[in-house]
């Protein structure tokens, strides 16, 4: 039997690179891989459903899925997670210390369905700021206009203004038209190291380790997706994904790992690695549903409230059932 060609989105990470270049075999699949932006891929995969394999943007996803339209069928491969307390920004000349201090203010996003904005709307939360305290304003972070890569609906106590015609994020939060900026990447006044901008908290390696140690949360960003029409005619495919992705990232563990010469263009790997062992455990970044449950149903809540899912999405719902388990010896 032929081997399935399949195309394949997906970033341009360490723990994707040995499905990129071949060192890792998926079972059965010839694979066209594309190493794209996460803006780029998740906006081709949700309007065209231009990939048979994508990563995926977790929140659209579940998005979709409650919907009961979704393209694709996840896959337990968090191909990106990270905590999100440094993804808040803020003008520091506006008397913003704390997270309370946020109510009232305006906050630029570039989308409201953002997974890294329900996980930092979620830390918000945890101190005392609804989302209704905010006044939202969505636009382009450094193009003016930004289109919701799927329709949404916010709840009703939600307010968000659209940026001007032709105002970008990154401008406003120059010129002080807004009070802070709250996405997965920065603007690019705080990269230019612009004087009254910093983040919300300015230790976010603390504040997210202390995070972590109250609910051994550590956010999911991104999920696989596989064209649902090739999960029903190959019912083997999605466990032969897994596998594949699985072992790519044992991959760029072990190399991680070697610090004879580190594999990063980073000081201090060996010390970073052991801290976060200390803190998640011998496994920084697991794979699968099992252990990741309490995450997964955390964040669905926070999808619901935040007006994201119609309905409240449960975890046996999210992924291909042949993922839930694999075979031991």
């Amino acid at each position: 039997m032929a081997n399935l060609t399949l195309s394949i989105a997906m970033g341009d990470y360490d723990r994707t690179r040995p499905i990129h270049d071949g060192r890792v075999q998926i079972d059965g699949v010839t694979p066209i891989t594309q190493l794209l932006s996460p803006e780029e891929m998740f906006f081709r995969a949700f309007r065209h459903q231009a990939f048979d394999v994508s990563e995926l943007s977790f929140s659209s996803y579940c998005v979709k899925r409650a919907q009961g339209d979704a393209p694709y069928v996840a896959i337990p491969v968090f191909l990106s997670r990270a905590f999100r307390h440094s993804s808040i920004y803020i003008r520091t000349d506006r008397g913003i210390a704390q997270p309370a201090d946020l109510k009232g203010r305006r906050i630029g996003i570039a989308e409201w369905q953002l997974t890294a904005n329900v996980w930092a709307r979620g830390i918000l939360e945890d101190y005392g700021v609804k989302p209704s305290d905010i006044e939202w304003v969505r636009g382009g972070m450094h193009s003016p206009g930004r289109p919701e890569k799927i329709a949404v609906q916010t709840p009703d106590d939600v307010r968000i203004t659209p940026a001007p015609e032709g105002a970008t994020l990154d401008q406003m939060l120059r010129d002080g038209q807004i009070d802070g900026f709250i996405g997965p990447r920065a603007l690019n006044c705080f990269d230019e190291g612009h004087p009254n901008v910093g983040r919300l908290f300015a230790d976010g390696i603390a504040a997210a380790s202390q995070h972590y140690a109250r609910t051994r949360i550590f956010p999911i960003m991104h999920v696989l997706g596989l064209r649902q029409a090739l999960a029903d005619a190959h019912p083997w495919l999605p466990g032969a994904l897994l596998k594949a992705f699985s072992a790519a990232k044992t991959m760029a563990q072990q190399a991680l790992a070697d610090t004879s010469a580190t594999k990063v263009t980073m000081p201090f790997v060996e010390d970073t690695l052991t801290t976060a062992r200390q803190l998640i455990g011998p496994d920084i970044w697991t794979y699968g549903v099992a252990g990741n449950e309490h995450v997964l149903d955390t964040f669905l809540e926070l999808h619901h409230r935040q007006g994201l899912s119609k309905r409240r999405l449960q975890v046996d719902e999210l992924f291909h059932p042949a993922t839930y388990e694999a075979y031991s010896l």
